[in-house]
């Protein structure tokens, strides 16, 4: 049963994204998708690197498992970081238009009937829409037409950093089931063969989100992933074959 949270606003679409709390759900998204890709990938290639130096399992075990903490915490932190500079220049562009509303209101009305007129409206309708938006929400409406910021929506740090090292985790545990589990001669061809089909996957999801060519999108995953994976297994080969580990 549909909530009042849940009803669209007047005259919009079901399949596009008008509801408020949009820029939170893809930020989340965002972070989400990332954070699984890059832990497919990042965690695959160092165990694909250590496997192709030395078959032991302890050192191609530790060094996933270091890969793993220490990426999580690194995206975590990144996202973090990020999206706190995001939401502190959000919070002052706000601050900052709550002050000029306050101190000079009529400068301000014309203003916003400006930036209406400029979009096609004619001077006399913009300026009732500017009248009428200001008498509804004036700060809201100011936010909108000149910096396309939603109040109510302004990004979190904290989901953003969560999903991101949740995500990392997930994805980075692919890899190190597909490199432990099978015997020693199936584990590099595994490890590849399922990292590539988790990427496609993440690529798929990636475009879907974003509204992009799902082929393009997911092929661009796959082959940079597998570059990545080549890259490192070349590495742990030569490094192996040398002696040196």
């Amino acid at each position: 049963m549909a909530t009042a949270d849940d009803a669209l606003q007047p005259g919009a679409h079901p399949d596009e994204p008008h509801r408020e709390g949009l820029a939170q759900r893809l930020n989340w998204l965002r972070a989400g998708v990332l954070g699984a890709n890059d832990g497919i990938v990042s965690v695959a290639a160092i165990v694909v690197g250590v496997a192709a130096a030395t078959p032991e399992l302890p050192p191609i075990l530790t060094a996933g498992v270091a890969g793993l903490v220490g990426g999580a915490v690194s995206m975590a932190l990144g996202e973090y970081v990020s999206v706190s500079s995001q939401r502190d220049s959000e919070h002052a562009l706000i601050a900052k238009e709550r002050r000029e509303l306050a101190e000079m209101p009529d400068e301000e009305l014309e203003e916003l009937a400006g930036l209406y007129e400029a979009k096609g409206l004619s001077p006399e309708t913009a300026r009732q829409v500017a009248v009428e938006l200001t008498a509804h929400d004036a700060l809201g409406a100011h936010l909108s037409a000149e910096l396309n910021i939603d109040q109510h929506d302004v990004v979190s740090p904290w989901h953003a950093a969560l999903a991101s090292a949740l995500a990392f985790v997930l994805g980075a545990i692919l890899p190190m089931l597909a490199i432990l589990l099978p015997p020693a001669g199936w584990r590099l061809p595994t490890t590849f063969v399922a990292v590539l089909i988790a990427l496609a996957i993440t690529g798929t999801i990636a475009a879907r989100i974003g509204g992009s060519s799902r082929l393009r999108a997911t092929v661009r995953v796959v082959v940079g992933g597998a570059l990545a994976l080549a890259a490192t297994f070349g590495i742990g080969a030569l490094l192996g074959a040398t002696g040196v580990v």
